[in-house]
């Protein structure tokens, strides 16, 4: 069995989705685990998931006599990757910096978009963003992304104000 569909199966089989999956050098397998969209309510992937599924990891790995020198899993962060249609449909109304593979005619010649992702209609990813005429809306497909990633929130206000 193929690597990548080998950690596939065991993240998904033990209830968490595979956000990403990368072979780096020197035998460096890195794994972005999160929560499925179902357990979304959970909140952030912890430390302790990490340490689970990385328990599983290097005993399937084993047994499989997968070619490897180091495994790390971790969660995908703050700024997670939007890299499946289902990303799309989950973190629809969340904020995202979109780039393009090649750059939209009808939009001034950019490749890089930041706004609020919209619902998918089919296959069709929509982001509306702040455009030098006012507000605008970018329309393009999966096959249209080089890279799409969530733009972190962060709230530094303390709890007590």
């Amino acid at each position: 069995m193929q690597l990548s569909a080998l950690i596939e199966k065991t993240v998904v089989g033990m209830g968490y989705e595979l956000v990403n999956f990368e072979q780096a050098a020197r035998g460096l397998v890195r794994v972005f685990i999160d929560f499925t969209p179902e357990d979304a309510d959970k909140g952030s992937i912890t430390v302790e998931d990490c340490e689970k599924v990385t328990h599983q990891l290097l005993h399937v790995l084993t047994v499989e006599n997968a070619n490897y020198e180091r495994l790390e899993v971790s969660s995908p962060g703050l700024d997670r990757p939007l890299k499946k249609l289902s990303d799309y449909v989950r973190f629809a109304g969340a904020e995202a910096l979109v780039k393009l593979r090649m750059p939209m005619p009808n939009a001034a010649n950019r490749k890089s978009f930041q706004g609020i992702l919209q619902e998918p209609v089919g296959e069709t990813l929509a982001l509306e963003f702040e455009g030098n005429d006012g507000p605008a809306k970018l329309e393009f497909t999966l096959a249209d992304v080089d890279k799409a990633h969530l733009v972190p929130q962060v709230n530094f206000r303390s709890r007590k104000a």
